[in-house]
């Protein structure tokens, strides 16, 4: 059996955790640079207040409404997610952290527990140790998890917020519950074309014949039309796999229309990259580098450019890769564009200790020790202290946060002092 703990209106429920007088009130998350909503309370949900509303559209509507307006607080976030998968580990030795609010958990030799009550344990322990709810789906598949889990969502009172799918009847119950468009897995894109085949719920897609299913989709629906069914084929992946690519994009908090703030920032981007690649032990062939105008401005001239940049010998040493996402970007940058987001993105990754030698070309060796040493003095202060003299020395990511709550988990001056 697996479960999936997934935590209720996350961002939102963070807050409420060091600010009691938003219980029970409408609270709205941003995005970054304060952009659009992209999370909520039931209770902002409940005045239809759309997912992705650009702010400044609707922020009458919320002034009007009462609805508490927060920008993303990352680093609270972060903690607190940190918090909850810990104690999920109590529970299971294999977890699969899925998102920054939920987690896959697998339950091996537990065949004589009630799984019902251990949800309830599960859900109790994380509210009362951090203060977050969460709800719990409990199936023989994670498809299916994904499902219980909305049920327990969908009905809180009947359920209280554990929902446990161990019965054929259940199963074939929820699904045909389950609308095609709600099936974890299945896009917009995937649900209209089931559609047109008279897929209406989950059931009827378990109903295809599989031979179709294999012809007209890819490997991915057909294993999870299996899962679907009770068939245990997505399995829980508990080892985070080293990444193919790393990328690191930002809209800037406001328009660069100067090469100062452009380099500063894909400098930055070019380090934090470099920084990945080194916490996984990998080094990169490729650096991409983007460049893109503010595409919602239709009155201002557009722009929109990427530049390549291949390696003679891979690198992860922040330096290098700084210097050329730097160079690449100015090659692209055009005089008089008002840009607003930018990007760099590393591939070609091979591990630090196995790749081709170049008899000619080779990295510089004193970077290494030198990557090393600004790495565990970051690591030791718990910030970004050690900086290439091209970045600006005291803010990493510059985005718009005028309605910021306090990092009161990660920041001394934020902690709470009770009095």
């Amino acid at each position: 059996m697996f479960a999936l703990v997934d935590c209720n209106n996350f961002y939102a429920s963070c807050e409420r955790v060091f600010n009691p007088n938003l219980e029970g009130k409408p609270v709205a998350i941003l995005s970054n640079n304060d952009g659009c909503v992209i999370s909520m309370s039931d209770e902002a949900k409940a005045l239809l207040l759309p997912f992705g509303a650009p702010i400044f559209k609707w922020e009458t509507f919320c002034k009007a409404n009462n609805i508490q307006v927060l920008s993303s607080n990352y680093p609270l976030y972060g903690d607190m997610s940190s918090r909850v998968m810990n104690i999920l580990k109590q529970f299971s030795p294999d977890v699969e952290v899925y998102s920054i609010d939920e987690s896959f958990l697998e339950f091996n030799g537990f065949e004589h527990y009630n799984l019902d009550n251990y949800g309830q344990k599960i859900k109790n322990r994380i509210k009362k140790w951090t203060g977050i709810p969460t709800c719990v789906g409990v199936a023989p598949t994670k498809a299916l998890c994904k499902v219980a889990n909305k049920i327990a969502r969908k009905f809180p009172k009947q359920t209280k917020g554990v929902y446990v799918i161990d019965t054929e009847d259940k199963r074939i119950k929820a699904l045909k519950w389950t609308k095609i468009e709600n099936v974890w897995g299945i896009g917009r894109q995937l649900s209209k074309r089931l559609k047109a085949k008279g897929c209406k719920t989950a059931y009827d897609f378990t109903q295809l014949p599989n031979d179709w299913v294999k012809r007209n989709f890819s490997v991915i629906e057909s294993r999870l039309k299996r899962d679907l069914e009770g068939i245990p084929t997505l399995l829980l992946d508990e080892d985070c796999k080293d990444k193919k690519m790393i990328a690191t994009t930002r809209s800037f908090e406001y328009t660069y229309s100067d090469k100062d703030n452009i380099k500063e920032r894909v400098s930055t981007f070019a380090t934090s990259c470099a920084e990945k690649l080194r916490k996984q032990g990998s080094s990169c062939h490729v650096i991409i580098v983007m460049l893109r105008s503010d595409r919602h401005k239709k009155n201002l001239e557009q722009h929109r450019a990427s530049a390549t940049v291949n390696l003679s010998c891979p690198t992860n040493s922040s330096l290098i890769i700084s210097n050329c996402a730097v160079k690449a970007v100015m090659s692209i940058f055009k005089q008089g564009i008002k840009y607003k987001k930018a990007g760099v993105i590393v591939s070609g990754l091979v591990p630090v200790d196995n790749y081709q030698l170049n008899i000619f070309e080779a990295e510089d060796p004193k970077h290494v020790p030198l990557m090393k040493s600004i790495d565990y003095l970051n690591t030791r202060y718990k910030a970004n202290k050690i900086k290439i003299g091209n970045q600006d020395l005291k803010r990493t990511w510059k985005m718009r946060q005028e309605r910021l709550s306090p990092r009161y988990t990660t920041n001394i001056n934020d902690i709470i002092v009770v009095k």
